[in-house]
């Protein structure tokens, strides 16, 4: 007899109570349960149910046996519920965080290409450059530039977060362009107020170089986007994402500084919860995020190219 039909009858047994009360449960007749649980003892060689004509009591193997079968039971209940949800059309809302930069330049084309693939979902996108609480604050994806250091969240890795140098051709022609990341030192440069080291930056180069400069300037805000116009202006020399400034370096509103060095690169990952069964929505959305942004997709600061997806 099958295997997986006689743990299931033994399960109905013990919690029914009775043979005839899980025939009943069944509909089949109280003799063939008697058959199911009788193959079982005999494999297993062992009796698992103590039988009265009043009651019935687990034996210390049936005991045992009835709770393994209640969990082979139930992985196969989500086997065929995760392969029956692979086969749905992907429907409903998702909500996603993901920090202001990344997620205003580069995230938010690619979520229209997925909309216009998926037109049953909708996506909430909140862009927060603060670390948020996915599970406490209701999302269910999010964008994390930096280190993971929590355990209860799946890390999926992307491709690094890249920064680079710029600065306005009228302010490097009145203070020239540096030759070397020390040179840094002796001009303005422009900083995010909120990173804890604002007044270092930490540049990787050729042949794995690094160099970390001590800056100074006169002007600093806690949003990448009030420094891009500033360095317009001539204001100083800008770090920010490379895909913030890859317009206006193309336009020449801005010259790449030192363009062989950058800011290290920061590790990013798209988080979600542990889930052991995702939704079709879910799961569409994230294959389509690493799709486009895992380490073996499309390079994440190419405005230029016209991609259908994971801050500053």
């Amino acid at each position: 007899m099958d295997k997986l039909a006689g743990m299931a009858m033994f399960v109905r047994v013990v919690e029914s109570g009775s043979f005839s009360a899980a025939a009943v449960v069944s509909d089949v007749s109280p003799t063939m349960v008697a058959k199911h649980v009788r193959t079982i003892e005999q494999r297993l060689g062992a009796r698992l149910l103590h039988r009265t004509t009043r009651r019935q009591q687990l034996t210390e193997v049936g005991r045992l046996y009835y709770e393994r079968c209640k969990h082979v039971l139930a992985e196969v209940e989500l086997a065929e519920a995760s392969a029956s949800e692979l086969q749905a059309t992907p429907r409903g809302r998702v909500r996603l965080v993901a920090p202001v930069s990344f997620g205003s330049q580069s995230l938010v084309p690619v979520l229209t290409d997925y909309l216009a693939r998926h037109p049953e979902v909708s996506v909430e996108l909140t862009l927060d450059n603060r670390v948020p609480d996915l599970i406490d604050e209701g999302y269910e994806l999010g964008v994390h530039i930096g280190e993971i250091d929590n355990e209860g969240l799946v890390a999926r890795p992307l491709q690094p977060y890249r920064r680079m140098l710029a600065a306005a051709p009228a302010y490097l022609a009145q203070h020239g362009q540096p030759e070397h990341p020390e040179q840094l030192s002796s001009h303005v440069c422009l900083g995010l107020s909120y990173w804890r080291h604002h007044d270092r930056w930490h540049l990787s180069g050729p042949d794995g170089e690094s160099c970390e400069v001590p800056v100074k300037g006169r002007f600093s805000s806690n949003q990448g986007s009030a420094l891009r116009v500033a360095a317009l202006h001539g204001a100083g020399i800008v770090l920010q994402p490379e895909a913030s400034l890859a317009d206006d370096v193309a336009a020449g509103r801005l010259v790449p500084v030192l363009p062989a060095w950058s800011y290290v690169p920061t590790p990013m990952h798209l988080i979600y919860a542990q889930d052991r069964r995702p939704t079709a929505k879910l799961r569409s959305i994230i294959d389509f995020l690493l799709a486009r942004f895992g380490p073996d997709g499309l390079p994440a600061a190419s405005p230029a190219c016209d991609f259908s997806i994971t801050s500053s």
